[in-house]
């Protein structure tokens, strides 16, 4: 799996993806700071969240990074647990379009949803609630594919650990998405576990789909 054409376009990506992150703290330092120290501090979510754009440089470079990382992430963990997958330029570069294709479709549906029930205010929020603790994730990654690609140490190993630390991560931030709308929530209970079947767990389902295709 650690071949010298994976091992030099995963590198490539693996760069490009640490460039992203330098060029959003150089562009931004303070509020990367800030993000860093986002596990255990409000402090972040509650200064940008009211100052969010449909378009955030700042959020699109941690973006390319989560793709890039991701990706690369999925295939480990793919050829690790379900069947190994022989690279292929082509067929990664698909997967990579697809990690970054099902986010944002997912993302602008919730914002359709949103606009539609009138509920613009409340759903923007929890959007950057999620996608900051999405990004975080992709700092985890990074670190990840680095063990993946350059050290001997177990791969199923590093995964599982990796995977428990982004499910951490992503479940603080539920959690504080949760506490935070809780009031409306309680009363709509069953559209709450409607919308995350829709709009949490379905696109996850398809996204492995396209990776179980990944070779056929």
């Amino acid at each position: 799996m650690r071949d010298y054409i994976t091992y030099e376009w995963f590198t490539i990506l693996t760069v490009l993806g640490i460039f992203a992150i330098v060029t959003a703290k150089y562009l931004n330092t303070l509020r990367f700071n800030d993000f860093i120290s986002i596990i255990g501090n409000s402090k972040y979510l509650k200064i940008y969240s009211k100052d969010q754009k449909f378009i955030d440089p700042f959020d699109g470079l941690l973006f390319i990074n989560l793709t890039f990382s991701g990706s690369i992430f999925l295939f480990f963990a793919y050829s690790s647990f379900v069947s190994p997958l022989t690279f292929e330029l082509v067929s990664f570069l698909k997967l990579l379009l697809a990690v970054a294709t099902i986010v944002i479709i997912k993302t602008l549906l919730e914002r359709l949803v949103a606009s539609l029930f009138e509920i613009d205010s409340i759903v923007d929020t929890y959007l950057f609630q999620k996608i900051t603790f999405l990004n975080y994730s992709g700092l985890v990654l990074i670190v990840t594919n680095l063990l993946l690609l350059y050290t001997s140490t177990d791969s199923k190993i590093v995964i599982i650990i990796s995977f428990s630390v982004i499910l951490l991560i992503n479940l603080i931030g539920f959690i504080t998405s949760f506490k935070n709308h809780q009031k409306i929530i309680n009363p709509n209970f069953f559209y709450f576990l409607l919308y995350l079947c829709a709009l949490e767990i379905a696109p996850y389902i398809l996204l492995y789909k396209v990776i179980s295709e990944y070779n056929v």
